[in-house]
């Protein structure tokens, strides 16, 4: 994985959503002066990953009272998270307001170090600060799922300023140097 403090690199992917049907393009530049939580996982229409997606989906309002974008990424083509969007299907994902990004060619799981030799994606994680910075980096066995709970902790206690004891939350007091 990348490391900590370092620039993020920049990426160029397309997007869709249910806000959203056609496809638009992202950059890392579009979310310059806001934290941004890169969330890669490996793939549509699979058993896990439909839990995180919605999941992810319903924490959208505390990521955003957080200054925070979410951006949920696979290698999988955009007609494919198209149709995971709207199947008739039992790991279908429905209606939702994340916005699923498109890695088809693979260059930005490449250039973030979570492409798995199979040609998906990890389950990776990446809290970038407004500055395109990277603040935060986790990735995990593809079988378990992970907790936007403990996502929506992590970025207070990035954005706290100060330095956050072991299970430090929202509220409790950062350690003074």
């Amino acid at each position: 994985m990348l490391n900590i403090g370092v620039k993020a690199p920049d990426f160029k992917v397309d997007t869709v959503s249910t806000l959203s049907s056609l496809p638009i393009a992202a950059t890392l530049d579009d979310y310059k002066g806001k934290w941004l939580i890169l969330f890669f996982y490996p793939y549509d229409f699979s058993i896990v990953c439909p839990t995180e997606i919605k999941v992810m989906n319903n924490y959208l309002p505390e990521f955003s009272k957080l200054n925070t974008e979410v951006l949920a990424i696979s290698t999988d083509s955009i007609y494919t998270h198209r149709a995971w969007l709207k199947a008739d299907h039992p790991n279908a994902i429905g209606d939702i307001e994340l916005t699923l990004a498109s890695d088809f060619n693979k260059e930005m799981s490449g250039a973030y170090d979570v492409l798995d030799p199979s040609g998906a994606a990890y389950r990776a994680i990446y809290i970038i600060n407004p500055d395109g910075v990277i603040d935060y980096a986790s990735m995990t066995n593809t079988n378990v799922g992970r907790s936007a709970k403990e996502t929506v902790r992590i970025l207070q206690a990035l954005q706290s300023g100060g330095m956050c004891p072991m299970d430090w939350s929202l509220g409790d007091k950062v350690i003074e140097e």
